[in-house]
């Protein structure tokens, strides 16, 4: 019974997603939910009170789906300092395909920034609790030295929530080149802050 109630939830958050993708989320009625769900007003209404809950919702699917990758890359079994870096292209590549893949909710996403904001706040704490372990591997592998870890990863977290907006408009440099440039100068700034040299 639990398994059927989770697959008619996510099925609903999913065909809310491609709704709101395609319309935009002012445009979705939770009748265009329910009659694209073909499940019907009654089923949609027993899983969310409003538009606005579904919105939540499909965000948090959508940030569940970044902290898995993020999570598979503090998993990985490297130095430090490449799992920070991967990290961080992960996140921001992450980030980027996951508004191009919700078409007008791109616009949402920047118009409408306070109201995704409110959904992100547990993301950004497990994001942090993240960074904050690969910066104490780092540590502990002679790689990184960082007076305050705990604030290093808060900065970390929030210098790459500024970068956003940029990296998904393309204001870092598309092309390969630029892209090597890019990186290059993203470790040189990460980690002449903290890499032992």
């Amino acid at each position: 019974m639990t398994i059927t109630v989770s697959k008619t939830r996510d099925m609903l958050v999913d065909v809310a997603r491609q709704l709101f993708a395609r319309m935009g989320v002012d445009n979705t009625t939770m009748n265009d939910i329910a009659q694209a769900s073909r499940k019907g007003r009654r089923t949609l209404y027993t899983y969310f009170k409003n538009k606005n809950d579904i919105y939540q919702a499909v965000v948090e699917t959508e940030m569940g789906k970044l902290y898995n990758m993020l999570l598979e890359v503090a998993a990985k079994e490297l130095p430090a300092d490449e799992k920070l870096m991967t990290f961080i292209y992960t996140r921001l590549d992450a980030v980027k395909s996951l508004v191009f893949r919700n078409g007008t909710l791109r616009a949402n996403f920047f118009r409408d920034i306070w109201r995704v904001e409110k959904v992100r706040k547990g993301f950004d704490i497990r994001e942090i609790e993240l960074i904050k372990r690969i910066l104490d591997d780092g540590i502990k592998e002679g790689i990184f030295e960082v007076p305050d870890a705990d604030i290093t990863a808060l900065v970390l977290h929030h210098a790459l929530k500024g970068l956003e907006v940029p990296y998904i408009r393309g204001l870092m440099g598309d092309t390969f080149s630029q892209k090597i440039k890019r990186k290059d100068n993203v470790m040189n700034l990460v980690f002449n802050g903290i890499k032992i040299k």
